[in-house]
């Protein structure tokens, strides 16, 4: 596991065969010492539960709630969602290794759970997904609606993705029908993974693993994005990248071979040296 801050708590502090879990208990104990304003709320959804998907159940289902859906019937669909999916309890602890490996201002594993709204908001994805696959697709749209105006992100409840998500800050992301995300990727905010206009059918980005995308990048169109790719901030991407390219521009276009693999952990933003760019 990468990590990028030498300030982070290491999941070697609490060994245990949930060591995400523990660290995440012990940091809402650090927390509810540190400031006894915080201490019912850390007890409440953290340490008076006894796992990690219950707090996301009772968390998630708080924030989605409605006049005409509440809380208790949305912490049900999730309850059921954990209990009934193989993998869930480890993509969610890989989405969640991913935002403290990758982002520099997340110093505990705490903190994605119960403040940033792009590991949220994937983590409602995640349900509406598996709603829609069981047929109960105005439940799942419902959702995808709430969610689209609780964090700002719109994600269509077909769309399907791996493990190992990151998406930073959240804001303006825009996830097409038919878009598929495989592990490992990094994704910015003001993204969209969109068509190129109003044909039916497969008409949405693949984007392989390792890819990082840059904020405000729109990629159209049914096209590949190779494994290990990665988008520059603003591009306007219209045809397939391929593995372990930097594009750039509008239109987009292969500007470097990567001197990294999987872009997506490393999170350079940075154009590549000369020694690297495409004559």
């Amino acid at each position: 596991m990468v990590q990028n801050n030498n300030t982070k708590t290491s999941l070697n502090k609490l060994p245990g065969i949930d060591p995400i879990w523990d660290n995440i208990k012990e940091e809402a104990r650090d927390a509810s010492d540190a400031d006894l304003a915080i201490t019912r709320y850390m007890y409440s959804l953290i340490l008076g539960n006894k796992s990690l998907e219950k707090v996301l159940s009772l968390h998630l289902s708080k924030l989605l709630e409605t006049a005409h859906l509440e809380d208790r019937l949305i912490e049900e669909l999730f309850d059921d969602f954990y209990n009934s999916h193989k993998d869930i309890k480890q993509i969610i602890r890989s989405d969640i290794a991913a935002v403290f490996d990758r982002d520099p201002a997340c110093h505990r594993y705490i903190e994605p759970v119960l403040y940033f709204k792009g590991f949220q908001a994937l983590q409602v994805h995640r349900l509406a997904h598996w709603l829609w696959n069981d047929g109960r697709k105005d439940l799942a749209y419902y959702l995808q609606s709430v969610s689209s105006r609780v964090f700002s992100v719109d994600i269509h409840p077909a769309a399907k993705f791996g493990r190992g998500i990151f998406i930073d800050h959240a804001t303006g992301i825009v996830i097409g029908e038919t878009a598929e995300i495989d592990d490992n990727v990094s994704i910015l905010h003001d993204v969209t993974l969109g068509g190129t206009g109003k044909k039916c059918g497969d008409r949405h980005p693949k984007v392989k693993s390792g890819v990082l995308i840059g904020a405000g990048a729109k990629i159209l169109g049914n096209i590949n994005i190779g494994s290990s790719a990665r988008i520059a901030a603003g591009s306007v991407v219209l045809h397939d990248v391929p593995n372990g390219t930097t594009v750039a521009g509008v239109p987009a276009k292969v500007i470097a071979n990567n001197d990294k693999d999987y872009p997506a952990q490393d999170m350079d933003h940075l154009l590549p040296s000369h020694d690297n760019e495409i004559k």
